[in-house]
């Protein structure tokens, strides 16, 4: 695996931190976007199965994780405001100095948890210039407690600060996520069956950790953004989009979440979609106990249309 690491630095001054995996005669380039309290560090294993497959691949650290954030200082933290429109702007960004390094391959962008969502924004904006699309772990419209959401983010950040973190914005998004694991020692259960991974996750400083107040006001902004009707119609309708999720991922709530989403893109008229639904896999379908025969899922779904 030929791996080089940089720092690219964005058009707000913050210094970004990329991975670019190449492989020989290379027949695409995927970019992935990793989730929420963990980092692109996490994704070597699958980075090096899609390097045999003949893809060259890059992934960054999105701000405020991993050493994104330990180089420009608050982990948890995307922006002062519109932080949600930033991190799409910062994918733009990393994507097209990638792009201008390795040249123009077919692309395929790849977007697992919170980064689905802001997979699913970058499609909005600019998916013309995407050729396939993997959406790993999404979840639909939260419904009522959205703006309950953005209410409580907003009043934490004012009162306490928008770089402090207070676990009841957490408890918001995860408090229920683990009640089908319960008899797991881990509060992270709900990611995988695979004990390892979850072992690996909770060992891992910089994943679990607590987000900034802001960052849930940027976070549900966002949600709210990527689930108006308008918006998913700017997504060209021949793209092709693989969902793929945990039959018992909270996330998507165990696929009616994930169908949901997968109906509206329907519904705008995006013909070729496609839900995959692994079954018994929690939230993260690559760490799993059946991880290749998902992996294997994705792969098959980038050769096809990548």
């Amino acid at each position: 695996m030929d791996m080089t690491n940089s720092y690219i630095r964005v058009s707000d001054g913050q210094e970004i931190y990329c991975s670019l995996y190449r492989t020989d005669n290379p027949k695409g380039h995927v970019h992935i976007i990793h989730g929420m309290a963990e980092h692109s560090g996490r994704y070597k294993e699958f980075i090096g199965s899609l390097n045999q497959q003949g893809f060259t691949v890059s992934a960054h650290d999105q701000r405020g994780h991993g050493k994104t954030a330990e180089r420009n200082g608050v982990r948890g933290y995307f922006a002062e405001s519109d932080g949600f429109s930033r991190v799409v702007e910062d994918v733009q960004e990393v994507i097209r100095h990638t792009q201008q390094e390795i040249g123009k391959l077919p692309f395929i962008l790849m977007g697992h948890s919170m980064g689905s969502f802001v997979a699913r924004r970058y499609l909005q904006l600019h998916g013309q210039n995407v050729d396939c699309a993997v959406l790993s772990g999404t979840g639909g419209h939260p419904g009522f407690s959205l703006s309950a959401g953005i209410a409580a983010a907003k009043s934490f950040s004012k009162l306490e600060g928008k770089t402090a973190s207070n676990p009841v914005l957490g408890n918001l998004i995860f408090g229920s996520y683990n009640k089908d694991f319960l008899d797991e020692k881990s509060k992270f259960s709900w990611l995988s069956s695979k004990r390892q991974a979850v072992e690996q996750f909770e060992a891992d400083p910089w994943c679990g950790f607590e987000m900034a107040n802001q960052f849930y006001v940027d976070l549900f902004e966002g949600l709210d953004i990527i689930h108006r009707m308008e918006e998913v119609e700017r997504i060209p309708k021949s793209l092709p989009v693989l969902f793929i999720s945990g039959t018992m991922d909270p996330v998507g709530r165990k696929g009616s979440g994930v169908f949901e989403v997968a109906a509206q893109f329907n519904k705008a008229g995006i013909d070729k979609v496609k839900v995959y639904m692994a079954e018994d896999g929690r939230h993260e379908v690559i760490h799993e106990v059946k991880a290749n025969t998902y992996q294997q899922t994705i792969l098959d779904w980038m050769n096809d249309y990548g």
